[in-house]
């Protein structure tokens, strides 16, 4: 019975693939003291797959076009953040990550040449403690065989847990405070004082408006849509929205006083509908540009994306799937969701021509030769081209009619199925020689794997937070974006609760995957040159 069952697997490469994947997702759900490997566990399922079925490999380009899809995805969603990060405080943050994953590279060519790790398992065990499948695949592009493989399935574990439990005890060290999370989309109603009246709402925008937006006035007893030129008079109220409701008593103070009812009640010429978003027309381009229906007043209120409200800011772009509240007269209700496509569907919608056209320009890039003196000719190869366009394109959303961008449920699933794919291969294809890897030196090269871990998580820690001060909801992101893996990152959201640690993460995880990508292959350009090989 085993025999038939290797027989099987070691000739059907798909049903190894998925075997690995669907068992990995259900071993990935075991948690043990709140740790889980999640989607990590489809690379040991398939090293398990590997070494049970000798014959078993999944050949051909499955696996490198599981790992394009994962860092297009993760390109196209933070791209926007990234390059935020390349100015400012962002500069500071990055060179500190940088400082930090070459020290953690110099530690493992150390280690390895202290204790006779062959340079494969060396630079492997360098991507696994980083959970960096990007820099997996160019230690296997730069040695030409399987070794990096072996090294990065070693080092994985501790690369997950390992910053978990750093940021643990550096958060019980230090004790960190954060303001309660606050919900960034408030209303009130403001009634115009006699000091204000006979002003435009332009002028009252510039004067005692800039905290809020004005979603609805009401003038002579009826609702209208908001313009520049409306005249207003003593009594007339506004409909605010703000970020905080601070910023709405501020602007009450200002203008009259807050007096709420009037406008949200009365429904009669205006009224409000919430669709959802579901054409591209309508998509990546700001507020203050965004076409509306014409012969009929409506105005745009509210925008919920996902679990977030947000205030409808004229630089704020709607995507796929967001749900926007939209002020319109009663009998036009049908138009507004005729406008803007209004269908649940559009939370998975996203354009394959741009999805293609995005990965060919990505990995045309990853092939353009990059010569370094000294050492030879790198490329950003498979994992670093691909990323680059897609941060780029990320940044610019839309250009013309072609939209780049996608919905978050789309671009998940994109990434967790490409990851997948890609580790189940790695994992099957390296399971005999893991084997016997492990037999002959795995303590000592899991021995490696944690100390490149914790010296690149070090550095970033202690020196961020005693050196550089760098605010500690921000240094926990910077630590998950050298180190990578998403578990990493989703701790420390738990650790410091505010949006800081997945802004930090986006600056610094696509830079330090360039620099991790680059690196290897110049360490195995050198290595590979000094044996001759």
């Amino acid at each position: 019975m085993l025999d038939l069952a290797r027989d099987i697997i070691g000739s059907q490469p798909i049903l190894t693939a998925f075997l690995a994947i669907g068992v990995g997702y259900l071993v990935g759900q075991i948690s043990i003291g709140g740790f889980s490997l999640g989607v990590g566990a489809v690379l040991f399922v398939g090293l398990a797959i590997g070494a049970f079925a000798p014959k078993a490999q999944i050949i051909g380009p499955i696996g490198l076009t599981g790992l394009i899809m994962f860092l297009y995805g993760i390109g196209i969603l933070y791209g926007r953040q990234f390059f935020e990060g390349m100015v400012g405080a962002g500069q500071k943050y990055n060179f500190l990550a940088l400082i930090a994953c070459l020290a953690g590279l110099g530690v493992a060519l150390a280690l390895g040449q202290l204790f006779g790790i062959k340079i494969g398992h060396t630079l492997g065990l360098y991507a696994g403690s980083m959970t960096s499948t990007a820099t997996l695949q160019a230690a296997l592009d730069v040695t030409q065989t399987k070794d990096p493989s072996i090294g990065y399935s070693i080092g994985y574990p501790f690369g997950v847990i390992g910053p978990i439990l750093c940021i643990y005890f550096m958060t019980r060290l230090v004790q960190p405070k954060f303001p309660a999370k606050t919900q960034r989309f408030h209303m009130g109603e403001i009634s115009i004082g006699p000091n204000f009246a006979g002003r435009t709402l332009d002028e009252l925008s510039k004067q005692a408006l800039s905290y809020v937006q004005v979603t609805m006035v009401r003038k002579a007893g009826q609702n209208i849509v908001p313009a520049g030129d409306t005249v207003l008079s003593a009594g007339d109220a506004l409909l605010v929205v703000g970020e905080s409701r601070d910023a709405i008593s501020r602007a009450a103070a200002k203008l009259g006083k807050l007096e709420p009812g009037r406008l949200a009640s009365d429904r009669a010429d205006l009224d409000y509908i919430r669709v959802f978003v579901g054409k591209a027309s309508v998509v990546g381009i700001p507020l203050s540009s965004l076409p509306m229906p014409s012969g009929f007043p409506t105005h745009l209120l509210h925008v919920r994306r996902y679990d977030a409200d947000l205030v409808p800011s004229p630089d704020l772009m709607l995507e796929f799937g967001d749900r926007v509240g939209v002020l319109t007269p009663p009998d036009r209700k049908e138009d507004i969701r005729k406008h803007f496509g209004d269908t649940v569907k559009a939370t998975a919608e996203f354009s394959y021509v741009s999805l293609g056209l995005g990965m060919v320009m990505g990995v045309l890039l990853g092939l353009i030769p990059i010569p370094i003196p000294g050492v030879g000719v790198v490329t950003l190869g498979i994992g670093g081209g691909p990323l680059i366009v897609a941060l780029i394109l990320g940044k610019l959303r839309r250009t013309g009619p072609m939209l780049w961008t996608m919905p978050l449920p789309a671009n998940i699933v994109l990434r967790n199925f490409g990851l997948a794919m890609f580790l189940a291969t790695v994992g099957v294809n390296a399971g005999q020689p893991f084997v016997r890897t492990v037999a002959e030196s795995g303590f000592t090269m899991l021995f490696i794997g944690a100390a490149v871990l914790l010296t690149t998580v070090a550095i970033v820690l202690l020196v961020g937070h005693y050196l550089m001060r760098i605010p500690y909801d921000d240094l926990v992101g910077i630590a998950s974006g050298a180190t990578g893996n998403p578990a990493i990152l989703v701790y420390s959201t738990k650790m410091a609760p505010t949006e800081r640690p997945d802004i930090g993460y986006a600056m610094i995880f696509p830079s330090m995957t360039l620099v991790k990508v680059i690196a290897v292959q110049i360490i195995g350009l050198l290595a590979i040159g000094s044996t001759g090989g």
